[in-house]
Order: C-alpha cells, then sequence, then structure tokens
C-alpha cells in the first residue's frame, strides 16, 4: 500500500469509525467550534484533574471528513496529556500544516500527522484545524461554555 492510500485509510477510519465521539459526563471544558466558510460545526468538551491532566474528551457535531478526523486523531493524542503538551501538540500540528515542521519531528502526532498533505487543498485547512483551534481557546483562555470566535478556523492564526 503507498502512502497516499495509507493516510485515506486513517482519515476514512477516523471519519467512519471515530473513537471520541459523542458527550464526556462532568467535562471541564466545552466549546463550539465553527468554520463559517464551509458549515463545520463541532462541540469539543474536555475533562481535565486537578492537575491539568486531561483525563477525556470528545466531540460531536457535523462536518466534512477531514474535520471530523481530525478532532478525533486529536482527541486520541491529547487524552492522558498535559495542557502544556496538549498545546505543544497543537503547535506542532499547525507547523505541520504550514509546512514548517520536518517529517521527522512529526511522529508524536501520531496518526494526525496523515494530514500533513492537507495545506496543498486549502479548502481543506481549516476543516483539518477547527478541533485543534478549539482546543487551543480552551486551554488558553480557559473558555468554558459559548462558542469559538470565527478569528479561530483562520490561517493567519495558525
Amino acid at each position: 500500500m503507498d502512502l497516499k492510500a495509507l493516510y485515506q485509510e486513517i482519515l476514512n477510519e477516523h471519519n467512519l469509525r471515530p473513537n471520541n465521539k459523542g458527550t464526556t459526563d462532568g467535562a471541564t471544558l466545552t466549546l463550539r467550534g465553527v468554520n463559517p466558510s464551509c458549515g463545520d460545526n463541532i462541540y469539543l468538551q474536555l475533562k481535565l484533574d486537578e492537575k491539568g491532566i486531561i483525563t477525556g474528551g470528545t466531540f460531536d457535531g457535523s462536518g466534512c471528513a477531514v474535520s471530523q478526523a481530525s478532532v478525533d486523531m486529536m482527541l486520541d493524542d491529547v487524552i492522558g496529556k498535559t495542557r502544556e503538551e496538549a498545546l505543544e501538540l497543537a503547535s506542532l500540528f499547525m507547523k505541520m500544516i504550514k509546512g514548517e515542521a520536518d517529517d521527522d519531528a512529526l511522529e508524536p502526532l501520531d496518526e494526525a500527522a496523515s494530514l500533513k498533505n492537507i495545506r496543498t487543498m486549502p479548502a481543506r485547512v481549516k476543516c483539518a484545524v477547527l478541533g485543534w483551534h478549539t482546543m487551543q481557546e480552551m486551554l488558553e483562555n480557559g473558555k468554558t461554555e459559548g462558542s469559538g470566535t470565527a478569528e479561530h478556523c483562520s490561517t493567519e492564526n495558525m
């Protein structure tokens, strides 16, 4: 199987059979993320313990395969990590999407690294970063309700 086919298979698997779709009982942070350019819409929930470790997380909503698969992969990556580690992963993901990260540096992203070529499809970049930007807004700004701003999907904020 060539690399492009493998990446497509990973994306399809996370879109069709997401590991983290649903709701989180006792969520600490909940934020709606919207991509106004295409209508992708997610509700991201994270549960953090007193030490700042993400002990659970889910998403719900609707959108294209890229947005749904990306947020599912993101949750696989950040559950069990500290707030700081999750933000570092988000930063690495954004660098990857912008083409600023070496392939050797992408290992911590695990399957999310399969989205590295999304940058060649500008219409899909905002879809791929929706969940990551929503998580960043939650963790950096302590947002616990409401909606993320339209700007959080802007490529200028990456």
